[in-house]
């Protein structure tokens, strides 16, 4: 009865599992089903892109046009935010969107695993944007950088107290970045394979639960497509916020 529960467990596709034990130095640097499905999503990634470029034609063609959708949908997002100046970051910013987008679609197959539903890749990326826009910003104005958490104009008195507020509300992005993308993604699968265990329950004990269990099955299929959205949606907002926390740092009021 335990091994049972154990296994139709709502978490238990969130195990990281070690395909390849490996240490070095006392660092476990194990190869797991996490590092295994992001060389998946990324892999069908390429794929997708590679599509795309095959055969183009003056015409686009389904994948031309779905490549062409999401390019323009990635261009949009950051002229609006961050204007001429990010063309110089736009390769980043796009990879970022989709390399988030595949992981996100990669995790909605059954059976697969989804990356970003771990706290530790999301905060991991999370705080590796955080310190790259920093450091962009410390190159891009010097010493004048850290007039961000002084606004002008403020009475000397409640300067310390100022400075501490916007240093931790700062610094809360990266949490607020990460989290909003681990908590969205886990969930979604968990709700999904709740109400799944619930329609397999319903249709194994037979009877009138039997017939019962479409309306728990039609429910799953709802909620499949607005996970779906959410996928896309999420992989849109972290970028979107990225791009915002980026042009924070370019342009010093």
């Amino acid at each position: 009865m335990m091994l049972n529960s154990t296994i139709n467990s709502p978490l238990e596709q969130f195990e990281i599992v070690t395909l390849l034990p490996l240490t070095f130095n006392g660092l476990n640097l194990s190869f797991t089903n996490s590092s295994l499905f992001l060389i998946i999503a990324i892999s069908i990634l390429l794929f997708w892109l590679s599509l795309s470029f095959f055969k183009s034609t003056l015409i686009p063609s389904n994948w031309q046009s779905t490549k062409e959708v999401f390019y323009l949908l990635t261009v949009s997002m950051v002229k609006d935010n961050l204007g001429h100046k990010g063309q110089y970051y736009f390769p980043f910013i796009f990879t970022l969107h989709a390399v988030l987008l595949f992981c996100n679609l990669v995790g909605m197959v059954p059976y697969s695993f989804t990356v970003t539903s771990h706290i530790s890749f999301t905060f991991s990326l999370a705080l590796s944007i955080f310190l790259g826009i920093n450091v962009i910003g410390i190159r891009t104005h010097g010493l004048n950088f850290f007039s961000l958490f002084l606004p002008r104009n403020v009475p000397f008195i409640i300067i310390p107290l100022l400075v501490a507020i916007e240093f931790i509300s700062y610094v809360i992005k990266v949490f607020t970045l990460s989290i909003r993308l681990f908590a969205n993604m886990t969930s979604g699968h968990t709700l999904l394979k709740i109400i799944a265990g619930f329609a397999w329950t319903m249709l194994s004990s037979g009877g009138l639960l039997f017939i019962f269990h479409l309306i728990p099955l039609s429910l799953l299929f709802v909620l499949i497509g607005l996970e779906l959205g959410i996928a896309a949606l999420q992989a849109y907002v972290f970028t979107l916020l990225t791009c915002i926390y980026l042009n924070d740092v370019l342009d010093i009021h």
